[in-house]
């Protein structure tokens, strides 16, 4: 059997956490600052945060303002805005980024690797040969640009595109 090792993940794993009853994605929006926050993108019911902890340059997740863990607890309006924030990211990021493919995805529940019990979406944008040994071998991430100028990329390229429909 062979095993892959991320041992770049640790980072993610000792990091502070909420404290109990807290919820980073319903407390990040109310913060004021969307800068500070990574927000890049808000909609009548959800928003688009960039990834502190990204797996490919310009991860985004795309996360309802209330705060719910399965998607049954959504509202119509709540799903259709939601989904339309993904299709906006995705649009988003072949702007600004010109990725070649996309992973989006949910991890429901913390078995499935979902950490935060606030549903979120991931768009994780993806290109030919990203993914290499480092952060297997070389225990490194290679991400090109740091988080707050991918911030103030995708920021800026958000406030240019013409509006949902």
């Amino acid at each position: 059997m062979d095993h892959l090792h991320a041992y770049w993940r640790m980072e993610y794993i000792e990091a502070p956490r909420q404290p109990s009853g807290g919820n980073i994605f319903a407390d990040l929006p109310a913060l004021g600052n969307d800068a500070a926050a990574l927000i890049v993108h808000r909609s009548p019911l959800s928003y688009l945060i960039l990834n502190r902890f990204p797996y490919n340059a310009g991860h985004l997740l795309a996360v309802p303002f209330r705060a719910v863990t399965d998607l049954k607890e959504l509202t119509a309006a709540e799903r259709a805005d939601l989904m339309d924030e993904i299709i906006f990211a995705q649009e988003l990021l072949r702007v600004a980024i010109s990725p070649q493919s996309f992973n989006i995805g949910f991890n429901l529940g913390p078995a499935a690797g979902g950490s935060i019990p606030h549903l979120h979406a991931h768009i994780v944008p993806r290109w030919n040969g990203d993914t290499n040994f480092m952060p297997v071998i070389g225990n490194t991430r290679v991400l090109p640009q740091s988080l707050e100028a991918m911030y103030l990329r995708l920021a800026e390229t958000a406030k240019a595109m013409p509006p949902r429909v």
